[in-house]
C-alpha cells in the first residue's frame, strides 16, 4: 500500500496544552470595518497554495489557506469541532460501510465568481487516492530519482491521505453537481476531518493542466479524468497539482491563488510580507471585521517583538526565549499584552532510512539490524536533558523531556504510555552504549551524519551544537546542514541523514499521528516501514479507551525499538499583541493564533494608530 504522507504538519494524538481565551461561536452577519488592517508577524514565508503535497505540507501555508480556503468545520477555543453549515453540510449515511455525503451550499463561490461544487470536492479525493498513480519514483544509492522521464510521462501525485485511499470507487456526484458521496472500505474515527473542499480550484487546475479556459468545461474535465481514470489527462493534472501552485511572490495569473473563503491575496512580496483583503461577497462562514490582514515575515523572534513595540505588527507568536519574555515584560502597560502556555508542537530528531546514508540498510548490503544499531547509537547521544536544562527551563521552570511520539504531556494516557513504550532507553545520554553499538555493528568511525535544521532559528542552532558535540564523543561527525529553507528540503532525503524540527497537531483524533509513521505516510520522510505499526493504525480507526491506549503503546514501543527517532520537548509558547487589537485568542492546534480571525477588531479609540496594510521590508524568514 502506497500512502506517502498525510496532513499539515501534524502529530500529537491528543491535546493537553492550555487553551487561551475560549470564545463562543461566530456570527456571520458582522460588518467589515472599512480601511482597517491587522498585521501579524510570522517566521516563515508562504510558499504553496497546495498544502496537500509533501512539499507544501507546512504550517505557514496552512495559516494562509485557513483565511482563503472554505472548510466544512473548524476547532473553536475549547477544541470543540464546529460545523460550518453556511458553507455546506456533511451527513453520515451509513456505518457499514462508512458512507458520508458532503454538500456545498448554493452561492458559495471562488473569488473569480465561479461556483464551488462537486468538482472541487473530487479534486480533494482524487490526487490523494494513490490508485491513480501508475509510476513511482526510483532512487539510486544517493537518493537521487533515476526514473524522472517515466514520472513525467506517467501519473504520479505527490501526496496522499490514508483516509482517501479507502475510497475504492469514484464518489457519487449528485444531479445538481453540489454533492459527493464517499464510501469508505474501512471505518474511520476521524471521518469528520478527513475530507474538505480542495485548496485548489478545479477549473484553475483544468486551465493550467489541460488548457481549458471555460470554467464549467474545465470542471467537467477534472471530474471525467478521475472518474474515467484517463491517464493522459491525469498525467498533466498531476504535474500541475504537484508543483504548479507553488510560489513565493504574487503570481501574474490570479487563478493560482483563488479564494473560496473570507480573504483573498492582494499583494505578496517575496520574503517580506503578504496582504490578504476581505471579500465583499463572502457570506458562507464567519464574517471578518477587519478589511485586510498582512502577514510580515522574519525569522528573528526579537525582531518580531521590536516590530510589535513599534506598531509595525499587531500580533505575534514568536519562538519563546528568555530575551523575548524579558522584552515583552517591559512592554506590558505600554500598549502590549502577552500570555504564555505550552503549544501543541513538539521538537524531535528523526533519522533517514531511505537515502543511502548511515542509517539506511542499503548502505550495509541490506542488513537492517546493522542500520538499526547505527541509528540507535546516534539517538543515544542526543542530549535531551541538557537541551531542557539549558534552552527550555529558563522559559518554563517545570519543563521536562517529552517521551512520547504521539501523546501530549498532560493528556490522560501520557503517563501510562511512556511507562511502557521503551522511552527509558533514551532517558540519558549513553556514550558508552552508543560506542558499543557501533562496535557491534562493525562500523568504522567517524560516521558522517548530515544534520538538517532551521539555520536562522537560534534555539535550533543551539540544539544542533549540543547534539553535534555529544555525538562526536561516540564517533559521529555531525555535519551542519542548517538551512533557512529546511521545510522544502524535508522530502529531499538525499541531502541529509537526520533532521530537527517540530510537529504541530491539526486535530484531536488519535489517527492524527498516522501519516508520520505508517509506510509511505505524507510526513514519514525517512522511509520508515513496519507492518505491525501499519496494522495497529488500521485497528486504531475503531478503537476507544483502553484499546486505543494499548495500540498507542504498541506503536510507540516499536518506534523506539526500530530507532525511528526521539522526541525532545513540548514547545513553550508565547503570544503577544497590541492592546489596540481586540479578540485575540489561540489554540494548540494549527492554525493557532489565526483560528478566530473573524473576532479580530481594532478598538475604535485607537483605530487611527493601527499600522497600514503594506509594511516595510523585513529580513528573509526562517523557513
Amino acid at each position: 500500500m502506497k500512502i506517502r504522507r498525510i496532513s499539515a504538519i501534524a502529530a500529537p494524538v491528543a491535546v493537553g496544552a492550555l487553551v487561551l481565551g475560549a470564545c463562543s461561536g461566530p456570527e456571520t452577519g458582522s460588518e467589515i470595518e472599512e480601511d482597517t488592517s491587522v498585521s501579524v508577524g510570522w517566521n516563515q514565508p508562504f510558499y504553496s497554495q497546495n498544502n496537500l503535497t509533501s512539499v507544501g505540507n507546512a504550517t505557514t501555508n496552512a495559516n494562509v489557506l485557513y483565511l482563503t480556503n472554505g472548510q466544512f468545520n473548524y476547532y473553536d477555543g475549547d477544541l470543540n469541532l464546529v460545523k460550518n453549515e453556511d458553507l455546506g453540510t456533511y451527513e453520515k449515511v451509513s456505518d457499514d460501510p462508512l458512507t458520508v455525503k458532503y454538500t456545498i451550499n448554493e452561492g458559495v463561490k471562488w473569488s473569480d465568481g465561479t461556483a464551488v461544487d462537486a468538482a472541487d470536492l473530487l479534486l480533494y479525493w482524487g490526487p490523494q487516492d494513490d490508485d491513480f498513480d501508475n509510476v513511482q519514483p526510483e532512487y539510486d544509492e544517493e537518493g537521487n530519482v533515476t526514473n524522472q522521464d517515466a514520472i513525467d510521462a506517467g501519473v504520479y501525485f505527490d501526496g496522499s491521505s490514508v483516509a482517501m485511499t479507502l475510497i475504492n470507487e469514484a464518489p457519487e456526484i449528485s444531479d445538481d453537481g453540489r454533492s459527493v458521496t464517499l464510501v469508505y472500505s474501512e471505518p474511520r474515527s476521524d471521518w469528520e476531518v478527513s475530507f474538505q473542499p480542495s485548496p485548489l480550484a478545479a477549473h484553475a487546475v483544468a486551465k493550467l493542466a489541460l488548457g481549458i479556459e471555460d470554467a464549467e468545461e474545465g470542471k467537467q474535465a477534472i471530474i471525467d479524468a478521475f472518474t474515467d481514470n484517463n491517464s493522459e489527462d491525469l498525467s498533466k493534472i498531476a504535474k500541475v497539482w504537484n508543483s504548479g501552485f507553488d510560489f513565493t511572490s504574487l503570481p501574474d495569473d490570479p487563478s493560482l491563488y483563488l479564494s473560496s473563503s473570507a480573504y483573498v491575496m492582494s499583494e505578496y512580496v517575496e520574503n517580506q510580507y503578504m496582504t490578504l483583503t476581505a471579500r465583499d461577497d463572502y457570506t458562507w462562514g464567519p464574517k471578518p471585521k477587519v478589511s485586510s490582514i498582512t502577514i510580515r515575515y522574519t525569522e528573528d523572534p526579537l525582531a518580531s517583538v521590536t516590530a510589535l513595540q513599534n506598531g509595525e505588527v499587531d500580533l505575534i507568536q514568536p519562538q519563546s526565549s528568555v530575551d523575548v519574555i524579558k522584552t515583552l515584560e517591559g512592554l506590558t502597560g505600554a500598549g502590549v499584552e502577552y500570555t504564555t502556555a505550552p503549544e501543541g508542537t513538539f521538537e524531535h530528531v528523526d533519522t533517514i532510512m531511505n537515502n543511502g546514508g548511515p542509517f539506511d540498510p542499503a548502505t550495509y548490503g541490506g542488513d537492517a539490524e546493522k542500520a538499526r544499531k547505527v541509528r540507535e547509537a546516534f539517538l543515544k547521544t542526543v542530549p535531551r536533558q541538557e537541551i531542557i536544562e539549558k534552552l527550555i527551563k529558563p522559559l518554563q521552570e517545570d519543563a521536562t523531556t517529552r517521551d512520547s511520539f504521539t501523546v501530549v504531556p498532560g493528556s490522560p494516557t501520557y503517563d501510562d504510555v511512556i511507562a511502557n513504550n521503551g522511552s527509558e532507553a533514551y532517558a540519558d545520554v549513553d556514550i558508552a552504549g552508543a560506542t558499543a553499538l557501533l562496535a557491534e555493528a562493525g562500523v568504522a568511525t567517524p560516521v558522517n551524519v548530515r544534520f538538517l535544521y532551521g539555520k536562522s532559528n537560534v534555539r535550533r542552532a543551539n540544539e544542533y551544537q549540543l547534539i553535534a558535540a555529544s555525538a562526536a564523543q561516540a564517533g559521529f561527525n555531525v555535519i551542519d546542514e542548517g538551512d533557512d529553507q529546511w521545510g522544502a528540503r524535508l522530502s529531499d532525503t538525499a541531502s541529509y541523514d537526520a533532521s530537527l524540527f517540530g510537529w504541530q497537531s491539526t486535530n484531536t483524533f488519535a489517527l492524527n499521528s498516522e501519516g508520520n509513521y505508517v509506510t509511505g505516510g505524507l510526513n514519514n520522510f525517512g522511509g520508515y516501514s513496519n507492518a505491525d505499526v501499519d496494522g495497529w493504525y488500521v485497528d486504531m480507526a475503531t478503537a476507544e479507551g483502553d484499546e486505543e491506549k494499548e495500540l498507542t503503546t504498541n506503536i510507540e514501543k516499536q518506534l523506539y525499538a526500530d530507532a525511528f527517532g526521539v522526541p525532545i520537548f513540548q514547545f513553550p509558547g508565547v503570544v503577544a499583541h497590541r492592546s489596540v487589537l481586540q479578540g485575540v485568542s489561540t489554540i494548540p492546534l494549527s492554525p493557532t493564533i489565526f483560528w478566530n480571525y473573524w473576532e479580530w477588531e481594532i478598538s475604535a479609540e485607537d483605530s487611527l494608530d493601527a499600522p497600514t496594510a503594506t509594511p516595510a521590508a523585513t529580513e528573509d524568514a526562517e523557513g
